[in-house]
């Protein structure tokens, strides 16, 4: 590995982080982490292809 972010990580980092917060923020749309680790592991398993 040489230590560089490729594309689809730091989209899978920004929209994990954007997930968490917004369900930091507003608790009624669920628990935050579990709202961040299931975007990143939706968007992880639609990318996977590419």
């Amino acid at each position: 590995m040489n230590g560089r972010l490729d594309q689809s990580t730091v989209l899978l980092l920004l929209a994990g982080g954007g997930a968490t917060y917004v369900a930091f923020r507003h608790p009624s749309f669920g628990t935050a982490l579990l709202v961040g680790v299931g975007v990143v592991t939706l968007l992880h398993l639609l990318m996977r292809d590419r």
